[in-house]
C-alpha cells in the first residue's frame, strides 16, 4: 500500500444561501435543478438527484459535473483562489 496526495485542482463552487437560487438556476442550468424552493434544491448529480441545503456548496467538478458538498467538509478540503 503507499500513499497518495490529490493532485491540487481549482474548482468553481457556489454556497446555497437559499437567496442565491437564480445565481445557481444559471450557473449549473435549469435542467441541473428539477425542483426546490428557498430551503432546499434537487442537483441531478453523476451520482443520481441530491438534496443540497441552505449553506452546501454545489461543486462543479474538473469535466463539468455537480456534486453537493458539506461546508464544514468543503472548509476543510478548499481554500480560496485569489487571481
Amino acid at each position: 500500500m503507499g500513499k497518495f496526495r490529490k493532485k491540487p485542482v481549482i474548482i468553481e463552487a457556489i454556497q446555497f444561501t437559499g437567496d442565491n437560487i437564480s445565481e445557481l438556476v444559471y450557473w449549473v442550468d435549469k435542467k441541473q435543478l428539477p425542483c426546490g424552493d428557498n430551503t432546499q434544491l434537487i442537483i441531478t448529480t453523476l451520482e443520481g438527484d441530491m438534496s443540497a441545503s441552505v449553506g452546501d456548496y454545489i461543486i462543479k467538478g474538473v469535466k463539468g459535473e455537480f456534486y453537493l458538498c458539506k461546508p464544514d467538509i468543503f472548509e476543510l478540503t478548499y481554500e480560496e483562489v485569489i487571481d
